[in-house]
């Protein structure tokens, strides 16, 4: 299992900001360029094929070394508690650097971002495939390396999330946002059985993987056009950084719906988010291979591009509540069988059948940000709900490994799921969240 919205990842639950403002002649070029798709499929809308397939071959790359990181910790030191410190070392930005990050994403170019942020992983993984090719790694090392890998996750994903909107007109937002899921569940089901068969064959060989897929990811992004915020926005401010991301804050304070459904993302995050550690220690203990392992993690991958692909029908023809509540019952229920199994493919399948309601909630959920903010905001408003969303991320990996250590594999899955029982159960009786309104009932803000 992953988060529940991952976004461009994985995508979570993001909150939005509701300001106005000016907008003379720049915006209106920029929106009109998006408009200008209406009438176009996504594959043919050229910007959004270059970004996509070019973050298609880097989250693949970046899947191979999701499961490649704990292996390598796990074979250098033998202690999950320290592959857990590698997975908190590198979801750490989430907590510390997601409020300032919104607030810089929406005053810099979202495309010098997030060309910047691919070139500078490129860089990183240079430096640890020279690492291991020298046999100079350390884990005190590794975590510095993942904790900035970590940072250049943040300020890619926040601009990717916020150039959307002039790529894409607002229509096919929900899905370009149901294709962006399949792109990262496919890379799911390609990178992590390539990520544990690379490894078994050499411990540099993910990381090589990696550094190819950055580059590849830089090259496409260098081919999409300028021109992803709205110019005047940025201009027109000129007040302090604290000024800007309290904005932001406040924002989500009011809004009832978004703030449910943060701190509800949040809370599934410090289980969904760790699964994956929890999954390769129960394997390893079954006495699973690498590859096997691999494969085990892919199996979600190939239902939750089925998924993926029946998000916008499902988007206009369920209420967000079905789906909100709904996947959440099923997490829970996977969750709960998960302890009772003893084989890394039947793990696997279990998990396979949750991911089916993932790209759906992330599409309900997404869409609701879309809905509610506005361009010069959009940034902001996803940093404010990461904060506490992926900001448990880290804190998710910190206590998985204290778990693990202390309780194993199967005693760690038997908390989760009580965790998440009484979560699904306390969630299905709020109002807020019950009675939650269709995004096309939003009125567009000002």
């Amino acid at each position: 299992m992953r988060d529940p919205e991952s976004g461009g990842d994985s995508g979570i639950p993001r909150s939005e900001v509701q300001q106005g403002a000016e907008r003379p002649t720049r915006p209106a070029m920029s929106e009109s360029l998006a408009s200008s798709a209406v009438a176009r499929p996504l594959w043919r809308n050229r910007d959004f094929m270059l970004l996509w397939s070019g973050q298609v071959v880097s989250t693949v790359g970046m899947r191979v070394t999701t499961l490649a990181y704990p292996l390598l910790v796990l074979a250098l030191t033998g202690s999950p508690f320290q592959a857990g410190l590698v997975g908190f070392a590198q979801t750490l930005p989430f907590l510390v650097l997601y409020l300032p990050a919104g607030t810089l994403v929406d005053r810099w170019d979202r495309r010098h971002v997030m060309l910047a942020a691919d070139g500078v992983r490129a860089a990183l993984l240079g430096l640890v495939v020279l690492a291991l090719a020298v046999d100079g790694l350390s884990v005190a090392a590794l975590l510095a390396v993942v904790f900035i890998d970590g940072a250049c996750f943040v300020f890619f994903q926040l601009a990717e999330s916020a150039a959307l909107p002039h790529i894409v007109p607002r229509h096919q937002l929900p899905t370009a946002v149901a294709q962006n899921q399949a792109r990262e569940l496919g890379a799911d089901l390609a990178g992590r059985p390539l990520g544990g068969a690379l490894f078994a064959a050499g411990h540099i060989l993910p990381f090589v993987a990696d550094l190819l897929s950055y580059v590849l990811g830089f090259l496409a992004m260098l081919f999409v056009r300028p021109g992803l915020q709205n110019r005047s926005d940025v201009d027109h401010r000129r007040r302090g950084l604290l000024a800007d991301i309290s904005e932001g804050l406040v924002w989500l304070w009011h809004q009832r719906l978004v703030r449910a459904l943060v701190a509800l993302t949040g809370a599934v995050n410090l289980v969904l988010s760790a699964l994956t550690l929890v999954m390769i220690v129960r394997a390893q203990e079954l006495g699973a291979s690498p590859s096997l392992i691999g494969v085990m993690l892919a199996l979600p991958g190939g239902t939750a591009i089925a998924g993926a692909f029946a998000a916008p029908w499902l988007h206009r023809r369920l209420r967000p509540p079905t789906v909100v509540i709904g996947s959440l019952w099923l997490w829970t229920c996977g969750t709960a069988v998960l302890m009772w199994l003893t084989s890394p493919l039947a793990l696997g399948a279990v998990v396979a059948v949750t991911a089916l309601a993932e790209p759906a909630f992330n599409v309900v959920v997404t869409s609701y940000r879309y809905a509610l903010a506005p361009d010069r905001l959009q940034a902001r408003a996803v940093s404010a709900a990461r904060l506490i969303t992926w900001g448990a991320v880290p804190l998710a990996s910190l206590a998985a490994g204290g778990l693990l250590q202390s309780l194993g594999a199967r005693g760690t899955l038997v908390a989760y799921a009580v965790f998440m029982v009484v979560l699904a159960a306390v969630v299905t009786t709020l109002p807020v969240i019950r009675q939650a309104p269709r995004t096309e009932e939003i009125p567009r803000p000002e």
